[in-house]
C-alpha cells in the first residue's frame, strides 16, 4: 500500500491512537440473524475478490462498502457489484488511511481485510474499535506486540474476530478432524504440517501480470510481488505458518484445553530466489545482487502442554509440487497427505498403508455432505465457501467465531518466534498464553455438525 512514508507523513497520529476512532461506538453490532448482514472489503484484490465474489452468490449480505487504493480494483469490484445486481456501494481508497472513514460508517456491522501482510493487525484493530465484526486473512499478525494487540482490542471492545484460515474447511481436512473428534486415531501424539509451495513466479513477475514470467519485484512488481517479496529479503523465519498450523491446532484443540509452550526453528541457505534470478533475468539484472534473508527451507517444531510435537515446514523458493505436507499421528495410527495413505491398527492390513480415500470418504465431514456441490467452483477446492459461511453465519449472530482471536493470535506468533530462534541458533521459544491461562478452561469448538 503505497510506501511506509508517505504512511507516517500523512497519519502523524504516532501518539493519537484511539483518538482518530473516539467517535465510534465499540461492539455496536447486534444479533442479525433476522436480516441481511452489511458487509464492507477491506481490499479486493485477488485474495479479496476472492471472497467478495462468494458474497455476491449469498441472498443473506448486502456489500455496502469497499476499500482499496488502486482504482483498477475498484472498476472490477463495481463492475461484479453491477453483474450481479447489488446495490452500489460506498467507495473508499483515496489515501492508506481511508478505510477508517469507511468503518465510520453506520451501515457496516461486518468487515473482511484482505490487504499486505503490514496492513492486517492495525486495520483488524481499527475495525474491532469500530464495533465492526472483523474476518482477517492470514496470517494476522507479525510481531508478538501486534499478536497481543489483536486480543487485547477484542477483550477491551468485546467486538469478535475470525481468522480466514480456509484450509481448515479442506475436506480431506475436516474429513481427518472427523476421525480425531470419533478418537479413530486414539491418543495424539505427533503432527506434521506447513506451506510448501512454489512461489518463485509470485514472488517475482514481469510488473504487468500478478503470476507472469518475470523477476521483478518491489515498485517494478505487481500483485503480491509489490510487497510479499520484501519479507524474503528482510526476515529469516517462517512467515506464514497458518494453513498448515491452522488445521493441526483445531485438532489438538489449542487454546480450547492445549496450548503451544514452546518452539525451535531452523533455517537453510537462501539460493532459491537468486537462482530464479539469475535464470530468468540474467546475472546482470539488478535483482542478481539482492540478498536474500529468508532460507529457502524452514523447519519449525512446537511442542504443546499436551506433549503433543508439531513439524512445521515452510518452502516456497525452491521448485516443488504444492503440498502442506499434513501428518496425523495418534496412539492406533496415522494419516499423511503425501502418498494419501492411513493407517488404522487393527483395520489396516498389519504394515500397509491403506488408500486414505476409502477412510476419507467414510468420514466425510457433515458441512460437505451438505454444501459440496454448492462449494464447487467458489475458490480453493471450494473450502473458501465454508470459511465464508462460517464467518457470515458467526458475524449474523454476533457470536465467537470457530477461529477467534486467540487462535489468530497464537497461530501468528509462530513468524517472529521462529525468527528469533533462527537468529539463536535454533534457541527454544517459550510461547505467550494469549488466553490468560483460559485455555485449560475453555471448551473446545463444536466442529462436528452441519450448520457451519
Amino acid at each position: 500500500m503505497n510506501s511506509r512514508r508517505n504512511f507516517v507523513k500523512k497519519t502523524a497520529l504516532a501518539s493519537a491512537g484511539v483518538s482518530l476512532l473516539s467517535n465510534l461506538s465499540f461492539g455496536a453490532i447486534t444479533n442479525l440473524t433476522d436480516k441481511k448482514l452489511r458487509l464492507a472489503f477491506i481490499g479486493v484484490g485477488l485474495r479479496g475478490m476472492n471472497h467478495f465474489n462468494n458474497a455476491l452468490n449469498r441472498k443473506d449480505i448486502d456489500i455496502t462498502a469497499i476499500c482499496d487504493i488502486d482504482p483498477e480494483r475498484i472498476k472490477i469490484a463495481l463492475k461484479k457489484i453491477d453483474e450481479a445486481n447489488f446495490s452500489k456501494p460506498k467507495v473508499f481508497g483515496n489515501s492508506d488511511l481511508d478505510y477508517r472513514n469507511l468503518l465510520e460508517l453506520e451501515d457496516v456491522d461486518a468487515v473482511i481485510i484482505s490487504t499486505p501482510w503490514l496492513w492486517h493487525t492495525k486495520m483488524a484493530v481499527d475495525a474491532m474499535k469500530a464495533g465492526k465484526y472483523t474476518g482477517l486473512e492470514v496470517s494476522a499478525a507479525n510481531t508478538i506486540e501486534e499478536c497481543w494487540d489483536l486480543v487485547n482490542t477484542h477483550e477491551a471492545t468485546g467486538t469478535h474476530l475470525m481468522i480466514l484460515e480456509n484450509v481448515n474447511y479442506r475436506r480431506d481436512v475436516l474429513a481427518v478432524l472427523n476421525m480425531v473428534k470419533q478418537n479413530v486415531f486414539g491418543e495424539l501424539v505427533h503432527f506434521r504440517c506447513g506451506y510448501q509451495h512454489d512461489l518463485r513466479f509470485v514472488k517475482l513477475n514481469d510488473g504487468k501480470s500478478a503470476y507472469g514470467k518475470g523477476v521483478e519485484f518491489g515498485e517494478k512488481g505487481i500483485s503480491e510481488s509489490k510487497w510479499r517479496t520484501q519479507h524474503s529479503v528482510l526476515r529469516n523465519g517462517d512467515v506464514y505458518p497458518t494453513h498448515g498450523v491452522g488445521p493441526v491446532a483445531t485438532m489438538c484443540d489449542v487454546n480450547r484445553g492445549n496450548r503451544f509452550t514452546s518452539l525451535s526453528s531452523n533455517a537453510t541457505k537462501a539460493i532459491g530466489l537468486h537462482n530464479y534470478i539469475v535464470k530468468h533475468g540474467g546475472k546482470e539484472h539488478p535483482n542478481a545482487k539482492v540478498k536474500f534473508k529468508q532460507g529457502d527451507v524452514i523447519t519449525t517444531t512446537i511442542e504443546t502442554a499436551k506433549g503433543e510435537t508439531i513439524i512445521v515446514t515452510h518452502d516456497c523458493n525452491l521448485p516443488r509440487p504444492y503440498s502442506l505436507g499434513f501428518r496425523v499421528q495418534g496412539a492406533n495410527g496415522l494419516w499423511e497427505v503425501d502418498g494419501n495413505r492411513m493407517y488404522i491398527e487393527g483395520q489396516s492390513k498389519p504394515h500397509q498403508w491403506d488408500n486414505a480415500d476409502q477412510w476419507l470418504k467414510k468420514y466425510d465431514h457433515p458441512l460437505w455432505q451438505k454444501y459440496g456441490e454448492l462449494a464447487t467452483g467458489t475458490g480453493h477446492g471450494g473450502m473458501d465457501f465454508f470459511v465464508l459461511n462460517a464467518f457470515v453465519e458467526s458475524a449474523k449472530e454476533n457470536i465467537a467465531p470457530p477461529l477467534d482471536v486467540y487462535d489468530a493470535a497464537a497461530w501468528s506468533a509462530i513468524t517472529p518466534l521462529s525468527e528469533l530462534s533462527i537468529e539463536n541458533n535454533g534457541e527454544p521459544q517459550d510461547f505467550p498464553d494469549f488466553t490468560r491461562g483460559m485455555w485449560v478452561k475453555r471448551k473446545p469448538y463444536n466442529w462436528i455438525k452441519s450448520k457451519y
